[in-house]
């Protein structure tokens, strides 16, 4: 476990804290029921990633205010109140990124699932996002987390040997997709937890 190379980060959920209920828990004036009905049956998490997939936002918007229009100023306010759905960075794991980016034995690149039209603000929000070598964008690559493309897309962008490297998520599907080719994976719950899990590879932080 001591010859891993390359350390590849998600970001939202283990860098970044994103999370709709910012916006939707103030719209639904605090009724959990009713938001979280309005995430089940309206802007689901699969419709979200279709647009982490490349769909434009705006179409996605349209589709479900023609399919829903007693819902339209919600369906709206979906990207067009998104930035405030980030709610900051999630600091533990930023000190840990910062730690492996400064040592040199280690390759650290971030793949994500986010649409190409949002991403640019998080860009502008968070310096670290500087750090990497690079980051694969699923919105700009037309696939997602867990399609077995998009991790071929970083081995082959970043020239990674999926057996040396180490894939940090929070979402557990996506951990096993990437174990279908090779790649070792961390699944994410806390800054203190993965500082445990990267010791296992011999990764002291």
């Amino acid at each position: 476990m001591s010859d891993i190379k390359t350390i590849i980060f998600d970001l939202g959920g283990v860098l970044i804290d994103w999370n709709p209920e910012y916006v939707f828990l103030k719209a639904f004036n605090g009724d959990h029921k009713k938001m979280q009905w309005f995430f089940d049956n309206i802007c689901t998490m699969d419709w979200n990633e279709n647009q982490d997939a490349g769909y434009p936002l705006t179409m996605a918007t349209e589709d479900l205010v023609k399919k829903f229009p007693e819902y339209e100023n919600y369906i709206r306010m979906y990207y067009g109140d998104w930035e405030n759905m980030l709610g900051g960075a999630i600091d533990g794991t930023v000190a840990i990124l910062k730690k492996l980016i400064d040592n040199p034995n280690y390759k650290v690149v971030a793949l994500t699932n986010w649409s190409a039209e949002t991403f640019p603000i998080a860009q502008k929000r968070f310096d670290f996002l500087n750090w990497f070598e690079g980051i694969v964008v699923s919105g700009e690559e037309k696939t997602r987390k867990p399609y077995i493309d998009i991790f071929e897309i970083t081995l082959r962008r970043f020239n990674i040997i999926a057996e040396t490297s180490i894939f940090i998520d929070d979402n557990l599907r996506n951990i096993e997709a990437a174990h279908q080719l090779g790649i070792n994976g961390i699944y994410f719950t806390s800054p203190e937890a993965l500082i445990s899990e990267l010791k296992k590879f011999n990764i002291n932080i």
